[in-house]
């Protein structure tokens, strides 16, 4: 197929304009009957209550597609999809349909990351350029540690519709030129700073350790390691199967400025198409397609040790800490939280982006993990994971946390959910 390379990306008024085009064609939906499930061992009061959760969730919400995936005991007991993938076309959401995934790539990257540097194949402690030489020097060294940790002071998105371009990029070399000249923000391990960017170097220095494209060495090591057959890059330009399309909500400003025709046929908080997003920019931070059980598989596989060694997965699940001592709640590549009453340890990582919003949740003292992936840019999955968590208190004795956003939460903070990824 031939690509047009260097397609300029569009303001970001332009680009929702466009969606704002197609908003006659989406109408209110019924909730549809769950779909495609795959159900063994849950008692069915269990299954009764996570399948109310979901189903009220989603018309709280106005969510169009979700996909919940549930291990308990380290096994995959659950998965179902509810509602639908493509609201146009009456698509419903299955098991093998793919969502973006958003910064649940991060994980995956950073367990990549491990990998190399069990097999001695890549230092955590040198400089990214000894792998990622396309990358230029810079002030103060940024080794791969401070990348997995978000302490390298490489910065996240700044510039207008940066966060959803449009620009097609072919290899991740191509896609450091965003911001490869950029000064970092601060001195590494100085303080926490979130970045897509940072995961991208990453990706980079898996390739240069590894002498395979990114997307190679994933599938061969991470994913089918772990039997996560429906992952994969999400790739703009090709006819990708399953793929679910992304809606948001149309907001009260935007909405203001639609001319009279639009506004006689719709409203705000309206459901609309996502932005067009072109995430070749980002795929190793953020640029993966995934479903929800694929997403489940992973968390067990690096629970039981199968991707990386436990010690090396202990590491990761660590929280790190910045030069004067103060810890950041992330480790390396994962968010790190604790249960409320007994500070029984939890794992996560959330992703949001144009057409998505996406949690992974690992409760390891339990071996319980959930993944909940929907087509709604800034849907809560939050709230619908601790409820989900509380249906499943008779399975496996798991304590459902009483809320999210404090120190000590199972899952990512606010702010951290709603960064653009």
């Amino acid at each position: 197929m031939q690509r047009k390379k260097g397609v300029a990306t569009m303001s970001f008024g332009i680009r929702l304009q466009a969606s704002i085009w197609t908003i006659g064609l989406i109408l209110p939906f019924a909730l549809p009957t769950p779909q495609a499930a795959q159900s063994s061992g849950l008692h069915p009061e269990t299954i009764r209550a996570i399948e109310s959760v979901i189903s009220s969730e989603q018309q709280r919400q106005n969510i169009p597609g979700i996909s919940l995936a549930v291990a308990v005991n380290g096994t995959l007991r659950y998965a179902q999809g509810f509602g639908k993938a493509d609201l146009e076309n009456n698509v419903p959401v299955t098991l093998e349909t793919r969502f973006r995934t958003a910064s649940i790539a991060k994980p995956m990257t950073a367990v990549a990351v491990m990998q190399l540097a069990e097999q001695g194949r890549l230092d955590l402690d040198a400089e990214i350029q000894k792998y990622c030489p396309a990358y230029p020097k810079k002030s103060w060294p940024v080794t791969v540690r401070h990348l997995l940790a978000h302490l390298g002071g490489v910065r996240h998105y700044q510039r207008p519709g940066e966060a959803s371009g449009t620009e097609h990029f072919f290899t991740l070399q191509d896609a450091l030129r965003l911001f490869a000249d950029d000064p970092l923000l601060h001195e590494p391990g100085a303080r926490y700073t979130y970045t897509t960017y940072g995961y991208v170097l990453l990706g980079c220095a898996i390739e240069g350790a590894s002498g395979e494209s990114y997307e190679e060495y994933m599938r061969r090591h991470v994913w089918e390691p772990a039997g996560m057959t429906h992952t994969r890059s999400d790739d703009h330009f090709e006819l990708i199967p399953n793929r679910a399309r992304g809606y948001a909500r149309l907001d009260e400003a935007t909405y203001n400025r639609l001319p009279p025709h639009q506004k006689s046929r719709t409203r705000a908080g309206q459901l609309i198409n996502a932005t067009l997003h072109d995430t070749s920019m980002k795929v190793p931070g953020g640029g993966l397609l995934s479903t929800a059980a694929d997403l489940v598989r992973f968390g067990l596989a690096v629970l039981e040790g199968r991707l990386v060694q436990p010690q090396t997965r202990d590491a990761m699940w660590t929280r790190q800490k910045t030069s004067d001592g103060n810890g950041t709640g992330y480790g390396l590549g994962w968010a790190i939280g604790t249960l409320p009453s007994n500070g029984a340890p939890v794992v996560s990582h959330s992703g949001g982006q144009a057409g998505t919003a996406a949690l992974l949740v690992i409760v390891p003292e339990q071996k319980t993990v959930i993944a909940i992936m929907t087509n709604l840019q800034g849907a809560n999955t939050a709230t619908m994971v601790n409820r989900v968590l509380h249906s499943l208190a008779r399975e496996a004795h798991t304590e459902a946390p009483s809320g999210y956003g404090g120190a000590t939460s199972p899952l990512p903070n606010r702010r951290q959910q709603v960064l653009p990824e």
